[in-house]
């Protein structure tokens, strides 16, 4: 069956990129037009002028550097400090000591705390702190006595960083978390699902040449304890670790990254709904009597076939443990909103407790084959038997039902 990759993605920082950089542009419009609006009070506007010049131009032509971390390097945050502080520095040169000394802008203003952010975004609080006490530093500078004003947008700066980088950092964690809890999940249910195919074909086979070589004698006897060990010894292997996911890492900066092979959505596909009857029509003879309604009862194609496969797990059920002799009647019951197939027989019914101690013993063929098939497709599987009186099992799908999409919600295929 074709297989197709599917690419999880989950990361809080892209959003703080694209914030930072219409952040970025934003308060280099804001500085120009402090100075406009000013332009009359510098005494050396010249000096102004090409400091804005050369910030337009550096915004500008890097705002790709702040699209993602990836990007966002070690020279261009240098730099980028650099220009900050030069701009901090030069307003003493540029605008008159009156203005300066009234707590006047510096010539980037708010600019600066962008390229405090960008820091804080890529290395998280630690870089925040030594960019923003380079910050306060220059200021101190700038102002040449620390005044009321100038140590309270020191302190905010260098609080309001730090706390991001912080965040950032944890969101780092928790998304390695969640990228670690999505491949444990998707390993599961490979495994379930490999479960169940080796428990619908390879270890029932298994188990009849068992019990046919105990039967028959002989050399075939021995080949029925050698069938019998490996079945245990397959099943142990089933039962326990996880199956390996493909699983690539790439920048965990950009998030973190999960690939799972997985089976095709159909409906994504464009196959159309199959007709459920079509799929049980063939579990129907002698011993299993199919009562079904007279118009098709149509699932979505990986629903269909999930159903039908926890029915014929029934079934195969009824006659290793019901005998060959004994009956057993499907119907199919077609709802508005779901659809119910229950299988019963008139065998001499399950033991209480029975279930429990079989799937401590690695016979997961209720866990898996139909409970694990019926909660994959949001469907759920009911067992009652009574000893003497037969087993019914009462299967339940939603008629909306389709692929598990529990982790495909969080995804960003691409």
């Amino acid at each position: 069956m074709p297989k197709r990759e599917r690419v999880m993605r989950m990361s809080v920082e892209l959003p703080l990129w694209r914030a930072l950089t219409g952040y970025r542009v934003l308060t280099m419009i804001y500085a120009v037009g402090l100075f406009i609006s000013a332009y009359g009070k510098f005494p050396r506007p010249w000096l102004a002028i090409g400091y804005f010049v050369v910030l337009a131009g550096w915004t500008l032509a890097t705002l790709p550097k702040v699209a993602n971390a990836a990007s966002c390097t070690k020279r261009f945050l240098a730099a980028d400090l650099t220009i900050a502080v030069v701009g901090i520095l030069l307003t003493r040169l540029a605008d008159s000591p009156a203005r300066i000394e009234a707590g006047g802008p510096t010539l980037p203003s708010i600019w600066t705390a962008g390229a405090v952010l960008a820091f804080a975004v890529k290395g998280g609080w630690r870089w925040a702190a030594f960019a923003s006490t380079l910050v306060a530093v220059a200021n101190l500078v700038h102002r040449g006595a620390p005044t009321r004003d100038t140590v309270h947008n020191v302190l905010l700066v260098w609080v309001a960083s730090i706390a991001i980088g912080y965040v950032v950092e944890v969101a780092r964690a928790s998304e390695r978390t969640l990228a670690r809890a999505l491949e444990i999940e998707a390993a599961t249910r490979e495994r379930e699902r490999l479960a169940r195919d080796i428990h619908d074909s390879v270890l029932q086979v298994l188990a009849m040449v068992q019990r046919r070589g105990t039967a028959l004698g002989g050399e075939a006897a021995e080949l029925g304890r050698m069938a019998g060990e490996q079945e245990v010894a397959l099943r142990t292997l089933v039962s326990g670790g996880l199956v390996p996911v493909s699983r690539i890492s790439e920048d965990a900066a950009e998030g973190a990254l999960v690939r799972v092979v997985d089976e095709p959505d159909p409906a994504e596909s464009g196959d159309g709904p199959l007709d459920l009857r079509s799929l049980l029509a063939p579990y129907a003879g002698a011993q299993v009597t199919l009562s079904e309604p007279g118009r098709p009862v149509e699932l979505v194609p990986h629903a269909a076939r999930e159903l039908a496969a926890a029915v014929g797990a029934a079934l195969d059920n009824v006659r290793r443990h019901a005998g060959e002799r004994a009956r057993a009647w499907i119907l199919v019951e077609d709802w508005t909103d779901e659809v119910i197939v229950t299988v019963r027989d008139d065998g001499p019914g399950i033991p209480e407790g029975r279930l429990a101690q079989a799937e401590g013993e690695g016979r997961l063929g209720v866990a898996l084959s139909i409970r694990g098939r019926l909660r994959d497709i949001g469907g759920t599987a009911e067992l009652i038997s009574v000893p003497g009186q037969g087993t019914e099992v009462e299967l339940k799908v939603p008629r909306a039902s389709e692929a598990p999409k529990d982790t495909r919600g969080k995804a960003e295929k691409r």
